[in-house]
């Protein structure tokens, strides 16, 4: 397989050798567990969720990493504001966490290592920092001398001078130079803290996520991810302080994904503007917000409107529906033979070709936006089959429609949409439907049955009425050789 894949190191798109053939370790940096998420976390989860389920499928032997932070400033000021333990919160958090990424269909990481967990693996790696001479103790706090890592900026393409001229050193910290970072903060007061070689404290941010993935994926690996707000200081840092300890380029493949924004602006808890996974899925399916999600390529902004999310709630509903009319068609017995017209052939080919369209759209650079356009241009197809297989019926359709159905339904799981039973999405639709129309099933039978009366009498003002109404209602009425049917217009 020819993947490529941009990274953010080299700003370019580059071909992908793993370390080890067949094999591949990738590290994502996690949540910091203090709120709820939000849908900007929901867009790292999701995309990297893809990002994986395609590396296995492709024959990929997959490491997936993805960490907690659990001791933070952040956690720290929010226990003390609710009057709980650093450790309710972080377990609170981390349950919600589970919460909303098992509602969207994430699948876990196969390790999820807490920093709390590793402050020996922490502890060594500032030890050996300190004997190179990249770091250093200054009144129980230690901190990386970022002027001795002469790739420093490599990254994020800042330079010193840029980064010096906004550089101060704040009330309490202890650093020699506005530009070094911490890797351990001495004990404050009623703050959760570990035994160290300079006093009780507890880690810095960036030194938790070098020491874990080194401790899993070995001290070079092949992707790191994350959002790209974390491109700098975060994965900066990261490489500064990983590579100054080894001597070892830190990882080959860096990954960000791009900002969710609502009107231009990023989404984020220090602006306010955000919408949690949460609020989200108590008005939409799971999927809507999945398919939204990489509706993009992931490098793009997405821009989050209720507009945007009601596009990908048609677009799915398009594949249910598609796939519920032809699960009817495959289970009505048809007798006649009659060979299908080369139009529908051309459709049925386009079909099963589809897995190798989506391969190809993802192996460049993971473009999940072309990919899903092959998807839905398939639907389409199936959509033309059924059409076809109803005006003029053959024996014929029934196992081309199961083969096509099964490529879809194959094709889509790779996104992690239509995984339900189409035949229970659709009922659900339907009752969610009737529900806003503001009539119960009883009160729209009975105006069925008026209708089919009314029909019977040759009133057909007043069928056309009833129709019409519901219509307005969102009720479409079919009229079937097995009687009127009814169903949400969507």
């Amino acid at each position: 397989m020819d993947l490529k894949i941009y990274n953010t190191l080299t700003r370019k798109k580059e071909a992908f050798i793993p370390l080890e053939s067949g094999k591949l370790g990738i590290y994502v940096c996690g949540i910091t567990a203090y709120d709820r998420c939000h849908i900007g976390h929901a867009r790292s989860a999701v995309v990297f969720d893809v990002i994986v389920r395609f590396l296995r499928k492709t024959g990929f032997d997959v490491v997936f990493v993805r960490n907690f932070t659990d001791i933070d400033d952040k956690i720290i000021n929010r226990a003390r504001e609710e009057g709980i333990s650093t450790r309710e919160l972080v377990e609170r958090e981390i349950a919600h966490f589970y919460e909303d990424m098992d509602a969207l269909g994430v699948k876990r990481a196969d390790i999820e290592p807490r920093a709390t967990e590793h402050m020996a693996e922490i502890i060594s790696l500032i030890e050996r920092l300190i004997k190179k001479g990249y770091a250093y103790e200054s009144g129980g706090d230690v901190y990386f001398s970022v002027r001795k890592f002469s790739d420093y900026g490599k990254l994020s393409g800042r330079d010193l001078e840029q980064l010096m001229a906004g550089a101060r050193i704040m009330p309490g910290e202890k650093k020699v130079d506005p530009l070094d970072f911490a890797l351990w903060k001495g004990a404050k007061p009623n703050e959760p803290s570990w035994n160290s070689p300079w006093g009780k404290g507890r880690p810095g941010w960036h030194i938790e996520c070098s020491a874990m993935s080194m401790k899993y994926l070995g001290e070079t690996f092949d992707i790191h991810g994350g959002g790209l707000d974390l491109a700098f200081p975060h994965h900066e840092n990261e490489i500064a302080q990983s590579e100054a300890a080894t001597g070892k380029q830190f990882v080959r493949y860096w990954v960000h994904n791009g900002f969710v924004t609502i009107k231009g602006e990023k989404m984020s808890k220090s602006l306010g503007n955000f919408v949690t996974i949460k609020d989200i899925l108590t008005r939409y399916h799971p999927e809507v917000l999945r398919l939204f999600l990489l509706s993009k390529h992931y490098r793009s902004p997405l821009d989050y409107s209720r507009e945007s999310l009601e596009e990908a709630t048609s677009a799915l509903d398009r594949c249910y529906k598609a796939l519920f009319e032809a699960q009817q068609v495959i289970s009505m017995p048809v007798k006649k033979q009659r060979p299908l017209p080369d139009h529908i052939k051309e459709s049925i080919t386009f079909i099963k070709g589809l897995g190798e369209r989506i391969k190809t759209a993802m192996s460049d650079d993971f473009n999940t936006a072309k990919a899903l356009g092959h998807l839905f241009d398939a639907v389409r197809g199936l959509n033309r089959i059924v059409e076809a297989s109803r005006k003029r019926p053959s024996s014929f359709y029934g196992e081309v429609l199961k083969e096509c159905t099964r490529e879809i339904v194959e094709a889509s799981d790779l996104f992690g949409i239509v995984s339900e039973n189409p035949e229970s999405y659709i009922e659900k639709r339907n009752l969610a439907a009737l529900e806003a129309s503001g009539l119960s099933l009883s009160e729209l039978q009975v105006l069925i049955d008026e209708r089919d009366q009314a029909r019977k009498e040759k009133d057909w003002v007043r069928a056309d009425e009833i129709r019409e109404d519901l219509a307005q209602k969102g009720i479409v009425l079919k009229d079937t050789p097995a009687g009127t049917k009814w169903s949400a217009d969507f």
